[in-house]
């Protein structure tokens, strides 16, 4: 079956705690603090695989986790880094983040490759906090804690041209006729349950890539049919290619079927009305004009083309008129910018808001002069979320800071310019 959806959590590694320790040797009374670093966390990391086309191999594994940080050790001893997670996915996959719906990356085109949660940073042993007044220090820095999401992975298929069209008008026969694609043909509806690709090869220019995209009806933008499945799949799409069966061998109108898609396409996205479009005029060789009818091949051609939509009369089943149609979409692909647009970012994992409701305590420090403390689940939560290595980073740490309160409580406490502020291992001067 077809996967191109798939809802998976995610966790990165804890970073390892630093160690207190000191280093004891025959003829070394006091040979000062030795305590080493722990390692840090292994992150989640999201790469593109040019071999995958599904999001099947997420089907049956939900949860994923990062290897924690060791501990640091003896002797100055740094703590192994944890093993990274790295997740494979076909090009075209937008990552969510599953609760607000927003968009976390955009794995296409050039994105191939995002660290998605970073691990926690190793925490540092207390051969670091030696100073000239605290020779002994008994105590070392916490590794940072994980961070885990909740994802919302969705495929968006990369072709250069979308077929598409009412059931059982002939998409399948022609991406089969026209590319090395094998989709399963058949007289009935909804013999195309998952949308197909396919290569166009042209002697003399480029080719491009074709999707067949199943299951458009009437409604299918409000879940009717298959269509709402797979409507996605247009949006990467450069062109699009319309088929319609002029021969009316169901007994629909083909001027209106073509009304009827577009009309859902707009429903989903208006972006997608705007995309070029080329019109298949397909079963050509089922056509037998009566006199005094009027061939529905010119009827298309005077409802569409004044609006700038070209016809061409095919037959998928002959290969009459198929070659024509192809260079134009062709030479139509060169003349369209190949650039695939990206789904902006809306959600940033490096920086993680922690609740409001989450306390913290703010007091001036009993063995230091003119050094304050700050702790709580509040702060030691966004310490953990926030990477202050990156400038990003550190400007969000103030403004959470300012936002917070905490800026405020610390001045009502008496804090003074070039006094010390401590947060768990991180300490910082005070300046107004």
């Amino acid at each position: 079956m077809f996967a191109d959806r798939a809802k998976i959590a995610v966790k990165s590694g804890k970073g390892g705690d630093g160690h207190v320790s000191f280093r004891r040797e025959k003829f070394v009374a006091a040979g000062g603090p030795d305590g080493g670093n722990g390692g840090n966390g292994g992150s989640v990391i999201f790469e593109v695989d040019p071999g995958l086309n599904t999001l099947a191999s997420f089907r049956h594994h939900y949860k994923f986790k990062a290897e924690d940080g060791q501990e640091g050790g003896k002797r100055r001893c740094t703590g192994k880094d944890g093993a990274d997670v790295i997740l494979k996915v076909p090009d075209g996959t937008v990552i969510y983040e599953a609760q607000s719906g927003k968009v976390i990356a955009d794995m296409s085109g050039k994105n191939t490759r995002v660290v998605l949660l970073k691990g926690g940073r190793g925490g540092k042993g207390n051969m670091n906090y030696a100073t000239p007044t605290m020779q002994v220090p008994k105590y070392a820095q916490p590794g940072q804690p994980s961070r885990e999401l909740e994802l919302r992975l969705e495929l968006k298929m990369i072709a250069d041209v979308g077929l598409i069209g009412f059931p059982s008008v002939g998409k399948s026969t022609l991406l089969s006729r026209v590319s090395n694609a094998q989709p399963k043909i058949a007289e009935y509806h909804f013999t195309t349950l998952i949308p197909n690709l396919g290569v166009v090869d042209l002697e003399g220019c480029n080719g491009f890539v074709m999707a067949d995209i199943p299951g458009l009806i009437e409604g299918a933008s409000a879940g009717a049919g298959l269509g709402y499945e797979f409507l996605r799949h247009i949006e990467r799409c450069r062109m699009l290619i319309h088929l319609v069966d002029a021969a009316g061998t169901e007994g629909r109108d083909p001027v209106e079927d073509i009304y009827t898609i577009n009309g859902e396409l707009k429903k989903y996205n208006a972006n997608l009305e705007k995309l070029p479009q080329v019109i298949a005029a397909n079963k050509v060789d089922l056509i037998f004009p009566e006199d005094g009818t009027e061939d529905p091949v010119e009827r298309l051609k005077k409802e569409f083309e004044p609006k700038g939509i070209r016809v061409f009369p095919i037959s998928a089943a002959t290969g009459k008129g198929i070659k024509e149609l192809l260079y134009y979409v062709q030479n139509r692909l060169d003349e369209i910018p190949k650039n695939t647009e990206l789904y902006a970012q809306e959600f940033d994992p490096e920086i993680m808001i922690p609740e409001d409701n989450l306390p913290y305590t703010v007091t001036k420090s009993k063995t230091e002069d003119h050094t304050y403390i700050v702790e709580g689940p509040k702060i030691e939560k966004m310490l953990g979320y926030t990477n202050l290595d990156s400038e990003k980073g550190f400007q969000f740490f103030q403004k959470f800071l300012k936002d917070s309160g905490i800026l405020s409580d610390l001045e009502k406490a008496g804090i003074q310019d070039g006094d010390t502020v401590r947060m768990y291992g991180l300490h910082f001067d005070y300046y107004k």
